[in-house]
C-alpha cells in the first residue's frame, strides 16, 4: 500500500441528529411503561445489533440480527446444545477408538474361538464387534497408563466446561432478545421465520421513532444499524481492499496464491479488535493512543510484539489444534466422500473471495444471497476450461477402471461369496472413486466455448473484477485468479487442515512487518460517528473522501490514491446500500452521485425497447433468466444484433465497456444497478 505522507488525525463526524450524545459510553435504552421488562436499560446498543465470533470460543453478545438469522430462541439453543454434544462425542469416540479396540481381532490377524456350546463350528470362528472391544476395566487401565491421553482429556474437559458455562450465560441473553422480539417488536417466535430482516429493521426504526428507546437519539437510521452489526467486518473488508492483510502469498513452487482460513481470520480479529493488547479498548471505541500520530513508531513496535506473541502461541498450540482439525474433518467429510466422491471437485466461495467481493455495509445474508445467485454462472465459467490432453488420459483411465469394476460387480452378482475375498470391497470402492474423479476431467460434449459471455454473467453478481481481466476471459491466468475466489472444496479442506501449521508463520514473518502500516490505517481510516462510536471511514461510503476519480465527475472527490477505495468499492457499496435501503438519506455528495446515476438509468429506461426484445438482444439477461439445469454451458441463442444497440446495451456497453469509464457515470455502475433491479424483480 502506498505511503501516506501527510498522516491525518483521527476524525470525529457529527451525526445527523444534533442532540446526539458525545459518545456511546453512557447511551441508555429507555422503554416506556407499557414496554418495560428486563431489557429496559441495555447500556451498549451493540449488544442488540451484533455478535462477536471468537474461534472455537463463542463470546455471544445480546443482539437482534444474529437472533433473526438463526431463526429464534429454540434453534439457537438447540445448536448450542448439539455443539456441546458434538465436541463430547468426538473426544469420547476418538479415545475409545485409540484405547478400547483390539484391532488384531477386528482385522482377523488374531484368531478368536468362541466356547459357547450352542454355537456351531463355523459360528465359533466368526468375529463379532463385541470380540474386538476390550473390557471396560482393561480399557480404563490402558487410558490411565498413557500420560498424553490423560493430559489431552483434561484439556478437553476444561474447554468443554467453559463452553457449558457460556451456554448457560447465553440462555439468559437469548431469552432477553426473545422477550424484546415478542413485547417490543410484536413478533412471535412462530412468525419470526416469516419476517425478513428488512421488516425487522423497519420495526426497530419505527419503535425508536415512536417510543424513543434511545433517549439521546431521535432517529435510528439504517446505516446506524449496519454500522453496529458490521463494525469490525467493514475494517476487514477495507484492509483486504487496500491489500494490507498478507492474504496474497508468493510461494516457490505454487507461485502466487491466496491463503485465508478460519483460523487465520480468527487471529486477525483477535489481534485487531478484541484480544488482549488489541487496538480497540472495547467493542465500539478505538483506543485513544492509536488516534494520535505522534507515537506511531512506538505503537507499531508494540503491535509487532503482540503479533509475535500471538504467532508463538499459535505455534505452541499447533499440535493440539492440528489434531482437532484432522479429527473433525475426518468425522465430517469421510461419509460424504464415500457417498459422493465428486463432492471434493465441487467449488465454493473462498473466505478470501467473500472478503474481496463483499461491499461495505453488506450484511451476511445479503452477501450469501448475492454470491449464491452467482454460483452457477461462475461454475459454468470455471468448468468451461478443459485440458484436451488430460481429457484423453481421463477417458482411458475411466475405461480401464470401469472394465475391471464391471467384472467385479458381475462376479459379485453371480456369487456373493466373492465379497468374502480379502480387499475386494476396497477394490470396488477405489475403482468407483477413480471413475468418478476421472469423469470430472471429461468435458461435456454439448458445451460451447464462450468465456466472454460467461464472465459477463459472473460480473452481474460478484460486481468486482480486476481491470486486466478485460478481454482476457479465455486466458488461463484469468481462470487461476478466479480460482482464488472460487476454490475447490478439496482445496478448502486442505487449507483448513494446514492452517494450524501455516498461521504462525504468516503472523510472524508477514503480518508483523506490516505493523506500521496497520497503525497508520486504523488512525487514518477511523472516524467517530456520534451516537455510534468508532467505525471504518470507508463504511461511511463518502465518495468525496474515498471515491475513485475514474468513477466520478471532476471535482466530486478529493481522495488521493492512498485514500480512495480500490475497484470502485465505495461507489458500488453506495449503490448496493441505497437499493437495499431505499428510504435511507445519504450525505449530499453521495446523493449527487446517486442522482446522476438514477437519471442515467431513467433516460435509458425511457428510450428502451420492450422487455422481450431486450432479453433477446442481451445475452447476459438471457443467461440470468435461463434454465439453471446442467453444470456446463449449453449453446446460447445467438443474439440478434441491430444496427443501433438498444439503450440497455448502450448502458451496459458490452463486455469491453464494463471496465471502461465514460463521462460522469461509469457504465459498470449503470450495469450493476440495472442487474440489481432485475434481481429484485425476479
Amino acid at each position: 500500500m502506498a505511503n501516506f505522507e501527510a498522516y491525518q488525525e483521527y476524525q470525529r463526524i457529527e451525526d445527523f441528529e444534533e442532540d446526539s450524545p458525545p459518545g456511546e459510553e453512557d447511551l441508555l435504552v429507555h422503554v416506556p411503561e407499557g414496554l418495560k421488562d428486563s431489557w429496559h436499560h441495555i447500556k451498549n446498543l451493540d449488544n442488540f445489533f451484533t455478535r462477536k465470533m471468537s474461534g472455537v470460543f463463542f463470546n455471544v453478545i445480546l443482539y437482534i440480527y444474529h437472533f433473526h438469522q438463526k431463526n429464534g430462541f429454540a434453534c439457537m439453543m438447540l445448536s448450542e446444545f448439539f455443539e456441546l454434544v458434538q465436541f463430547l462425542f468426538v473426544v469420547t469416540f476418538t479415545t475409545f477408538l485409540f484405547n478400547c479396540v483390539e484391532y488384531d481381532i477386528l482385522f482377523a490377524n488374531k484368531a478368536v474361538n468362541h466356547t459357547t456350546h450352542n454355537l456351531g463350528p463355523l459360528d465359533r470362528s466368526k468375529v463379532t464387534l463385541p470380540d474386538a472391544i476390550l473390557p471396560s476395566q482393561q480399557c480404563t487401565e490402558k487410558i490411565q497408563e498413557n500420560g498424553w491421553i490423560i493430559f489431552l482429556l483434561i484439556m478437553a474437559a476444561i474447554f468443554w466446561l467453559y463452553r457449558l458455562i457460556k451456554v448457560f450465560c447465553n440462555i439468559l441473553s437469548y431469552w432477553e432478545i426473545r422477550q424484546f422480539y415478542i413485547k417490543a417488536l410484536k413478533i412471535t417466535m412462530d412468525e419470526l421465520c416469516n419476517h425478513t430482516w428488512q421488516e425487522v429493521q423497519d420495526r426497530l426504526i419505527s419503535l425508536q421513532r415512536e417510543q424513543q428507546m434511545c433517549i439521546h437519539k431521535k432517529e435510528l437510521t439504517e446505516l446506524d444499524i449496519y454500522h453496529r452489526i458490521l463494525r469490525f467486518k467493514n475494517y476487514m473488508v477495507a484492509m483486504v481492499n487496500k491489500s494490507l492483510l498478507p492474504v496474497q502469498l508468493h510461494l516457490p513452487l505454487l507461485g502466487d496464491t491466496a491463503f485465508l482460513t478460519q483460523g487465520l481470520k480468527y487471529n486477525y480479529e483477535l489481534i485487531f479488535f478484541w484480544g488482549p493488547g488489541s487496538l480497540f479498548q472495547n467493542k465500539w471505541n478505538l483506543h485513544p493512543k492509536y488516534k494520535r500520530a505522534g507515537n506511531r513508531l512506538e505503537l507499531a513496535q508494540q503491535l509487532s510484539r503482540v503479533i509475535l506473541l500471538t504467532g508463538l502461541a499459535n505455534l505452541l498450540l499447533c499440535p493440539f489444534i492440528l489434531v482437532w482439525q484432522v479429527l473433525y474433518a475426518f468425522f465430517s467429510y469421510t461419509e460424504v466422500i464415500k457417498r459422493e466422491p465428486g463432492s471434493l471437485g465441487a467449488r465454493r466461495w473462498s473466505l478470501y473471495g467473500r472478503l474481496y467481493l463483499r461491499h461495505f455495509n453488506e450484511l451476511d445474508h445479503e452477501l450469501h444471497s448475492r454470491l449464491g445467485r452467482g454460483y452457477k454462472p461462475v461454475s459454468k465459467y470455471m468448468n468451461s476450461f478443459t485440458s484436451p490432453l488430460l481429457a484423453v488420459f481421463a477417458r482411458n483411465v475411466a475405461f480401464f477402471s470401469g472394465s475391471v469394476l464391471a467384472v467385479l460387480i458381475a462376479l459379485t452378482v453371480y456369487d456373493e461369496d466373492v465379497l468374502t475375498v480379502q480387499h475386494i470391497l476396497t477394490a470396488i470402492t477405489l475403482l468407483g472413486v477413480v471413475i468418478t474423479v476421472t469423469r470430472s476431467f471429461i468435458p461435456d460434449e454439448h458445451m460451447v466455448w464462450c468465456p466472454e459471455q460467461l464472465l459477463q454473467c459472473v460480473l452481474a453478481h460478484i460486481h468486482y473484477m480486476p481491470d486486466h481481466w478485460k478481454g482476457n476471459a479465455n486466458k488461463s491466468e484469468t481462470r487461476d485468479e478466479m480460482a482464488q475466489l472460487f476454490q475447490y472444496k478439496a482445496v478448502f479442506i486442505l487449507e483448513e487442515l494446514l492452517s494450524p501449521i501455516v498461521t504462525p508463520f504468516i503472523l510472524i514473518f508477514f503480518l508483523r512487518h506490516k505493523s506500521l502500516e496497520i497503525i497508520d490505517f486504523f488512525r487514518n481510516f477511523t472516524v467517530e460517528v456520534v451516537g455510534v462510536g468508532d467505525i471504518c471511514s470507508f463504511a461511511q461510503m463518502d465518495v468525496r473522501r474515498h471515491g475513485n476519480p475514474q468513477w466520478l465527475s471532476e471535482g466530486q472527490t478529493e481522495a488521493s490514491v492512498y485514500q480512495q477505495a480500490e475497484n470502485g468499492k465505495t461507489e458500488l457499496s453506495l449503490m448496493h446500500f441505497t437499493i437495499k435501503n431505499p428510504r435511507w438519506q445519504p450525505p449530499q455528495e453521495s446523493s449527487v452521485f446517486i442522482s446522476h446515476l438514477k437519471e442515467k438509468v431513467q433516460q435509458d429506461a425511457a428510450s428502451a425497447p420492450p422487455a422481450q426484445q431486450i432479453l433477446s438482444e442481451a445475452p447476459i439477461c438471457t443467461s440470468l433468466l435461463s434454465n439453471e439445469s446442467g453444470t456446463a454451458v449449453s449453446a446460447l441463442p445467438p443474439p440478434r444484433l441491430p444496427t443501433q444497440p438498444p439503450p440497455f446495451q448502450r448502458c451496459v456497453g458490452g463486455f469491453s465497456n464494463m471496465f471502461g469509464k465514460l463521462g460522469s457515470v461509469c457504465p459498470i455502475a449503470c450495469y450493476i444497478i440495472s442487474v440489481l433491479k432485475l434481481q429484485e424483480n425476479c
